[in-house]
């Protein structure tokens, strides 16, 4: 199983480029909303690690937001127990897909918390800042001082970058997007 790990920077379109490929993909930002909607163990520890902030079930995504704004140690607690349930899910998506020529990995913070293996086939996807700007601007749920918190977190892009075999250029077309995702393939398989 050839495993390709999608990096970028936030709203760089890596989950639509992660989609283009054709393979089954993990997608962590949606495993976490899984586990905050149905998770009653990830609630109850995060319950227990931050009390003053997490209190109903569903987890609401505002209570999350205001724990990590109110302190920068709440980040670091919220990913500590997330993370560890993101891992278990990954590693149940690779087991159910083990047979598959490729699967796509998307997740964000795939080289910070050491989920690649050196075989992984890293692809950076690189936006223009203003696109990524404007794009993040028209999300509902932006906010961004939630954002530069999660961007403090991360490796420079410019190491993503250096560390990545392939880089594509996103300039947010689905022809230019699926011919470099087609040179890609054409030379991994």
């Amino acid at each position: 199983m050839i495993r390709i790990g999608i990096l970028g920077d936030i709203g760089s379109g890596k989950s639509y480029v992660a989609q283009r490929f054709g393979y089954p993909v993990f997608n962590a930002d949606k495993e976490v909303i899984k586990l905050y909607k149905k998770d009653l163990k990830v609630f109850q520890k995060l319950t227990k690690s931050l009390p003053k902030f997490i209190y109903s079930f569903p987890i609401d995504k505002s209570e999350i937001t205001k724990a990590i704004l109110s302190n920068n140690s709440n980040l670091k607690k919220i990913i500590k127990i997330v993370h560890k349930e993101v891992r278990k899910k990954m590693n149940t998506f690779l087991r159910k897909n083990k047979n598959k020529k490729i699967v796509v990995l998307d997740i964000p913070l795939l080289l910070e918390n050491k989920i690649n293996n050196k075989n992984d086939i890293l692809v950076f996807v690189e936006s223009k800042k203003n696109d990524i700007l404007k794009r993040l601007k028209n999300r509902n749920n932006f906010n961004k001082k939630l954002y530069k918190k999660f961007k403090n977190i991360q490796l420079p892009q410019s190491y993503k970058k250096k560390q990545s075999r392939f880089i594509i250029k996103n300039d947010f077309t689905v022809k230019s997007v699926n011919k470099e995702i087609k040179n890609i393939l054409s030379q991994i398989i």
